[in-house]
């Protein structure tokens, strides 16, 4: 099954709705990082947040930024996506696995720890807006819950999950925000409760082979409901030989000397993908003398 998002409303455009499969997307950003199982699984689960959130943007060029900074083993956990579902990012700390049988069903919220998760919107303003929360579950889906709630008084409910074969490959990953638009009627909210409630965790769906189309049934069970967009999701980095140059750049003829004399070379790598740029002497050479061109001007 391909990686998609759907956007739908309900019960008369009170209710709206994202749903995604991110199966290889996920899989993708493993093989990237080489990511051990709860890596991947952390990684995965914000992945598939920032997928669903960016979708809530309304221009193809509008960014959100989420970044779980976590007292844990598994250090910061970073993604960027667009509202065209697009979603890069990493995790600071790629090899770690707690296994829920050994550390218990907390394993997962233990691994992240205590902390914040910062929420950054960048729509093409002078300033990006970034919205910040103490972690209340480590889960992830409960943090992005709650940061609808707190930073934009919006009743939201998310559902992430992602499961890691035993050969550590992803087999399934997906998830799902719905939220409550101004003035939606008591008794639409009392039947999402109950639609939440019944449809269970989002990883038993997935275990099941539920597809998105199903899922967004199950969600919206009792309401009318049409579906507005669907698309590809994708694991999409913008890194370049051009901005990483630009990085060097920005370190000054001090750094890019020492760089030259000791190590001949420079190699770099993008946080983001994984994919390693080289600027061998004669590259190093020539930032140097544009540098010194830039002072003589």
């Amino acid at each position: 099954m391909k990686d998609i998002m759907i956007r739908a409303t309900g019960a008369n455009d009170q209710i709206r709705v994202f749903v995604a499969q991110t199966t290889h997307t996920v899989e993708e950003a493993r093989k990237r990082h080489s990511l051990l199982p709860t890596s991947a699984d952390a990684l995965g689960r914000v992945l598939t947040a920032t997928a669903l959130m960016g979708m809530t943007l309304k221009h193809e060029d509008d960014t959100v930024t989420l970044r779980v900074m976590g007292d844990g083993p598994l250090g910061a956990i970073v993604a960027v996506g667009n509202n065209r579902s697009e979603v890069r990012g990493y995790v600071q700390n790629p090899n770690i696995y707690m296994p829920a049988s050994q550390h218990g069903k907390y394993a997962f919220a233990n691994a992240v720890g205590m902390g914040a998760l910062h929420v950054t919107m960048d729509m093409g303003l002078k300033e990006p807006y970034t919205g910040s929360i103490p972690l209340v579950s480590g889960e992830i889906s409960g943090d992005i819950s709650e940061y609808y709630m707190s930073s934009e008084q919006t009743p939201s409910a998310c559902g992430l999950a992602v499961m890691v074969d035993r050969d550590g490959t992803v087999s399934q990953a997906g998830g799902f925000l719905i939220q409550l638009l101004p003035g939606t009627d008591e008794q639409v909210a009392i039947q999402l409760e109950k639609n939440l409630e019944a449809m269970g965790g989002v990883s038993g769906l997935l275990d099941e082979g539920t597809t998105p189309q199903e899922m967004l049934k199950t969600l919206l069970k009792g309401f009318d409901w049409a579906i507005h967009r669907e698309q590809p999701v994708r694991y999409q980095c913008n890194c370049s030989r051009e901005k990483l140059e630009e990085l060097l750049r920005s370190l000054g003829r001090g750094e890019l000397e020492d760089i030259l004399e000791t190590q001949g070379q420079a190699e770099v790598s993008c946080h983001f993908c994984g994919d390693v740029y080289y600027f061998l002497k004669d590259d190093l050479e020539q930032l140097l003398e544009e540098l010194d061109k830039g002072e003589t001007h």
